[in-house]
């Protein structure tokens, strides 16, 4: 895949554009996608919607969204591939909200360990996404990497607590 050039248009990811913020939905589910967007805009965001992650590699430089969307679950190009390509271009790329039907600890504590900053399992009202969206576009890009750590540990420390046997419990 090319890789774009990021660094004419690095200060439209910092938030500092004037209008909506660009709000990029990568979902290959059409009414998943279709809702989410009328959601986004309804809601005072410009919304795009794409349908796989060869297309959000495609769109990314070219939108230069705010936030992205990610559904990690698609055809050809999966959500973690995107993530992978963001985190090699991480000082240019937009924060990642994970919207997925992988609802084990070990996918989101991989998914905060790739790049997403939050993680959301389907299904789940487009009120909440909306709000976990302006949340994480107030926070400035420390408070996001901050956010990020934060939540990885914590889905790391349940990890290591559900998988660690109990003291009350009987070993083989």
């Amino acid at each position: 895949m090319d890789k774009p050039d990021f660094s004419q248009k690095r200060r439209q990811f910092s938030g500092s554009q004037k209008g909506p913020a660009r709000i990029l939905v990568v979902e290959d589910d059409a009414d998943i996608q279709h809702v989410l967007c009328v959601y986004l805009k309804h809601s005072g965001f410009d919304a795009r919607g794409v349908s796989d992650g060869q297309a959000a590699i495609a769109a990314i430089p070219e939108f230069c969204p705010q936030l992205i969307v990610l559904d990690l679950m698609m055809r050809p190009v999966d959500g973690w591939e995107v993530l992978h390509w963001l985190r090699a271009r991480r000082q240019t790329s937009p924060p990642v909200l994970v919207l997925t039907a992988l609802s084990r600890l070990e996918e989101q504590v991989r998914g905060f360990e790739a790049g997403a900053i939050d993680y959301l399992t389907k299904p789940t009202q487009p009120r909440v996404i909306v709000d976990r969206i302006r949340k994480i576009l107030a926070l400035s890009n420390d408070q996001r990497i901050l956010l990020r750590r934060e939540h990885q540990e914590q889905q790391r420390k349940t990890l290591n607590l559900i998988s660690s046997p109990q003291p009350d419990e009987f070993t083989y």
